[in-house]
């Protein structure tokens, strides 16, 4: 059945918390539509986008190739390697020259936490900007992929049980899932590292060991290590992690039948979660990474639709 919703137009997107419950679910659906072979009928014959990253990513920048290429949107290549920032060229002025030459939308993902602030401020930079991630900031696109992929499963939030495990403090994600789960009815709980928690995060949820939250939880949202986020010294070894914090094979046996596994990957295989967990039964990163594509067109389509 295909599931008809009303189309949701965006200037930009930067942050979940800017959306409205409405938009949130409007662009689940939509997501869903295009997932069931539903098509796009763009306002003008053409548009551009251009995804500039600058920070390492495969399945945030390429799931947005894909996206683009789907709808038929130009895409305009960036490689910041051969670029003009080797040149001392900031980030203002990429964006800058992408908008004077045509370009309608910017996937962008930095290292700087907030970085669009100075950029939708521009009042000559005309393109839609889309954060692909900023710094420990958030991942508004990986939440709402997330969400649709809960959505999908349960085919609703209120109530359920969620814990988000992990280096909670570095994590966009975590401050991403954990801030509209909270507002669409979940209920959250956080475990992993203490020295990777913040009481900051008691706004939305409280802390358990794992092994007091596994076997109640209806998902299990597991976090990478940000390796590159520490300073360089490691408190644990791969193998301490995962015994003291990462789904293990035998945690796994006292989770609920319903329940499911989730992890915005890359995983660090048998650290946060076992190799032989990743593609199990119970699973969903999988579906994670195919329904950030239909996620990803949805959002293309509601900034161009914003636009027209």
């Amino acid at each position: 059945m295909i599931i008809t919703s009303e189309r949701i137009s965006l200037k930009h997107l930067l942050t979940v918390e800017a959306l409205s419950d409405q938009e949130v679910m409007g662009l689940i659906h939509r997501a869903q539509e295009f997932k069931q072979g539903g098509t796009w009928q763009p306002e003008k014959k053409q548009y551009f986008a251009t995804n500039l990253f600058f920070e390492n990513s495969t399945r945030t920048h390429k799931s947005f190739d894909v996206a683009e290429k789907k709808l038929g949107i130009e895409v305009i290549e960036f490689e910041e390697s051969m670029s003009s920032v080797k040149k001392g060229e900031t980030l203002y002025d990429t964006v800058l020259t992408m908008s004077a030459i045509g370009v309608d939308v910017a996937v962008i993902r930095h290292g700087e936490e907030n970085y669009y602030d100075e950029l939708i401020q521009s009042k000559t930079i005309q393109c839609s900007i889309i954060n692909g991630g900023d710094g420990s900031g958030q991942h508004p696109t990986q939440c709402l992929l997330d969400l649709m992929t809960i959505y999908e499963e349960f085919k609703y939030f209120e109530g359920l049980k969620i814990a988000i495990v992990g280096d909670i403090t570095h994590s966009r994600v975590a401050k991403s899932n954990m801030q509209m789960l909270k507002r669409l009815g979940a209920t959250i709980f956080f475990s992993g590292p203490e020295e990777w928690y913040d009481k900051q995060f008691e706004a939305y949820g409280h802390y358990m060991p794992l092994d007091e939250v596994v076997e109640t939880v209806d998902v299990m949202m597991l976090l990478r290590v940000q390796h590159e986020r520490h300073d360089g010294s490691e408190i644990f070894s791969k193998e301490e992690y995962h015994q003291e914090y990462g789904l293990t094979v035998e945690r796994a046996k006292r989770l609920q039948k319903h329940a499911v596994i989730m992890h915005p990957a890359p995983v660090n295989r048998d650290v946060e979660l076992a190799d032989s967990l990743v593609e199990g039964i119970q699973s969903r990163i999988i579906q994670q990474m195919s329904n950030g594509v239909y996620m990803r067109m949805a959002i293309l389509e509601a900034v161009l639709h914003g636009k027209a």
